[in-house]
Parts: C-alpha cells; structure tokens; sequence
C-alpha cells in the first residue's frame, strides 16, 4: 500500500536516533582531521556527546549495560563534514517558486533537504541566508534531524543590491522594502545608509544569526546588479562590522571582484564568499590579514539552475571562468580556505554536494580536501566567538572533541569520491547520537 507523501517525510525525519551512555567504536582507523595518514587500528570512546578517549586496538571486555561496543572493522572513522556554504531554506525548490509558494511548504522541504544533507554525512553547515531560525531550533530540539546550523538570517543588501528580489515596479513603490516577499520571509533585508544596515545587523543578531551575511557585490541569481558592480560604501559595511563586533562575532560579504572585495576588507569583515574574480594582489593582502576566503568550486560542470543563454547563467559564465585561477592563487599565498557548496534553486543539485568536495582534488590532495572540510572548516566557525551555537571542538577526532562523527568503507584520503556514495557511510553520529548504523 502506498503511503502519503507526507507520511513518508515525517517518518524520515523524526526517527529517533540511537542515543547511550556510552559507545566504544573498537577496531577503526582515524582520520583525525589533520594528519595526511590514517591512524593504525584505533578503539574510540564516545561519552555522552563527547569523545572521552581514545587508544591503541584491543581485545574488550565490556560489561557495562549502558556501554554499546561497536565494531568498526578495521574501517575508517572521521569527522562529520562540514559546508561552510549553505543556503537549506532555499537549496531545493526553484527561485520562482521560493517567491510564490506557501512558507510552510518551503519549511517542510528546507526540513527534509537538512536531514538529507545529515545523511550525507554533513553534521555543520554555516548557514548564509534564509529564514533558518526556525529549522534550526526544530532540529536542536530533535523535533527533526539534521545538521548543527550556524545561522546568519537574512543576508543584508542594499536597493539593487544581490539580495533585492523585489519586482521592477516595487521598485518604486513606498515601503516596498519592507514589504516584499523575500523581507517579509525573513530571507533579506534591504538597508541603504549606516543606520538602516546596522538596524538590520541587530535584528539577526537578536533573532540568533551566529554571523552576518552582507551582500558587497554582484552576483548570478540577483536581477538588477552586473556581476561587476562594487555594492555598499566603507562607511555602510564598517557599521556593520562594529554592530557584528559588539556582539562578539563577525561579517562575511557576498563579493567577487577585486574593488568589492577590498573595499569590504576596508571596512573590517572578516571572510570573503565566492571572490572568483580576485586579482593576485588582493589574494596577497587576504594572506597578509588572515582574511578567510570561502570559496566553491563553481566549474563548467556544476549542473545550472538557470537556463542556458539567460542574463543569470551568462553571469554564472563568468565566475566559472575564474574559478581555476582562484584557487591557483588561494593555494599560492596561502590563503585560509574555507569549502563550501552554495547550492541553490536545485533539488538534483543538492543530491551531487559531495562531488563538489571530490572536484577539489584538481588543486589540493584528498588529504588537504579533508581537512578543509573537517578541521579548516571548524575554525572559521568558530569566529562566531560566544555568538557560536555551539560550544566545544567540532572537525577533530581527540579526546574532549564533540562526537560528531563517520565511519566510512574505505579510505577517502586515497579516494575521495567514496564519499560520493551514501552506502559507504556506515555510521553517522552527531552529538553522541546515531543518526545511522548499518555495520
């Protein structure tokens, strides 16, 4: 008999997962998020929802009922990934319909893309836009699974900026900033001046944003901005950054070209989104300054949400074309990079994110890929500072790290496309909690 559709999603999500006191994963070889080898057989303890020891392979005599031996086969076990880019509300319908479709509907399907995005072995996103709050509490809260969430909220934009999806003729219409769809979802502000933008900062702020996300460029998906215009003045991000600083926490820019991307180094962020268009002498200042460089590996392979010869995709063309040479010179000054997805308007695309992580390995080894989406990836969340919602490591396999981890069949530091295939994810454990078992 088939079941409801609806049925069906709600018994995915809200499966409890498996939770004891204690588990011990004998028999497994570690990848600890840094080292470019795994570990020789290992046995690791879990307590509660920190990894409490770790140590050599042996024979265990356990007779603790609230302690679950696992046997992990001689398997590798890892860190849970890390996106540093995502957008879950708005990763799975198309943008027309993110503008028309009813907000519950758009919640339910943001739910089911989390705890798709958990099963791929994802246990941290960092969050860059979107009404998120809600779905995040709802899986802090176990009402539904998914991965920890670091929210930024709605990105802030100013009028024709990246995040104004308003229509032409709301354009003109009085209050229409306040007005339009994407602002009253919760998905972008538009503020124009110092003190609209630094309003709009302190509202995510107060609604829970971990960062903020502003909007200093060009972009794709936008409707009115070139790909080449340089968006907000040094005055408008420098007061965005000191409201993020007073709360102890950070701005990260949406910015690809070299103007854009200084002018919001100028202004005190602290992470650049994208900036495939950069020039070699900004990618050298980002070095100089410890500025994190959050950038995806957009090629003429990522599948499009946009139609072939639309204003959209011809931009999308464009950063395409930048994206070798990034990376080339990120790799070259020494760059603290960051791996994230972006992936929007695409329910097929969200089903390919880890092939994005395996097509890095045309600049960095599978090791260096690893670490950028364990341990590299866990650092820069941590600029949150207290705005982290979530306190302890996260992108490492030690004693006194969060339990936030994969068992995996085979060795992904020699073949990262294993990832790719959810069967060779055995065992997901996130907050000491298994999400799924099948050793």
């Amino acid at each position: 008999m088939n079941k409801p559709f609806w049925l069906l999603l709600g018994a995915s999500m809200l499966a409890t997962p498996a939770f004891a006191a204690q588990y011990v994963f004998k028999n497994v070889q570690v990848f600890d998020g840094r080292q470019a080898t795994l570990s020789a057989a290992k046995n690791v303890y879990v307590q509660d929802n920190l990894i409490s020891k770790i140590e050599d392979y042996q024979a265990l005599n356990v007779t603790d009922s609230n302690t679950i031996v696992i046997d992990g086969q001689g398997k590798t076990l890892m860190p849970g990934l890390i996106d540093a880019h995502t957008h879950l509300m708005l990763a799975a319908l198309p943008q027309q319909a993110l503008m028309v479709a009813d907000q519950g509907f758009i919640n339910i399907v943001a739910a089911k893309t989390a705890a798709d995005m958990l099963q791929r072995g994802y246990t941290s996103v960092r969050d860059l836009g979107g009404p998120i709050f809600g779905l995040k509490m709802a899986i802090d809260k176990q009402i539904t699974t998914g991965p920890r969430i670091w929210p930024a909220g709605a990105f802030i934009s100013q009028t024709g900026g990246h995040g104004d999806f308003r229509l032409p003729n709301e354009l003109i219409t009085p209050d229409s900033k306040k007005r339009t769809v994407s602002v009253t979802s919760g998905t972008s502000a538009i503020a124009d001046s110092p003190d609209e933008v630094r309003q709009h900062v302190r509202e995510q702020l107060a609604l829970g944003a971990s960062q903020i996300k502003l909007m200093a460029g060009g972009g794709a998906s936008s409707f009115y901005d070139p790909i080449d215009v340089t968006q907000y003045s040094v005055a408008e991000i420098r007061a965005a950054t000191e409201a993020a600083d007073n709360w102890g926490t950070y701005v990260t820019v949406h910015a690809y070209t070299p103007r854009s991307i200084n002018q919001a180094i100028d202004g005190g962020v602290k992470s650049i989104e994208h900036g495939q268009l950069i020039d070699e002498k900004t990618a050298k200042r980002m070095a100089k300054e410890g500025i994190w460089w959050s950038l995806q590996p957009f090629t003429s392979e990522r599948k499009s949400s946009f139609a072939e010869g639309s204003p959209q995709r011809l931009k999308q063309k464009m950063v395409e074309q930048g994206t070798d040479r990034a990376y080339r010179l990120a790799k070259k000054h020494q760059v603290k990079v960051a791996w994230g997805t972006d992936i929007l308007f695409s329910a097929e695309k969200l089903k390919d994110q880890t092939q994005l992580l395996s097509i890095m390995t045309r600049w960095y080894t599978p090791a260096e890929v690893l670490k950028m989406a364990t341990y590299d990836n866990a650092q820069l969340l941590m600029l949150s500072g207290e705005r982290a919602p979530y306190q302890g490591k996260l992108g490492v396999i030690e004693a006194g790290a969060l339990a936030d981890l994969l068992i995996v069949n085979g060795n992904p530091l020699q073949d990262l496309t294993i990832l790719e295939a959810t069967d060779n994810l055995q065992l997901i454990m996130k907050d000491g909690r298994i999400y799924k078992n099948t050793l």
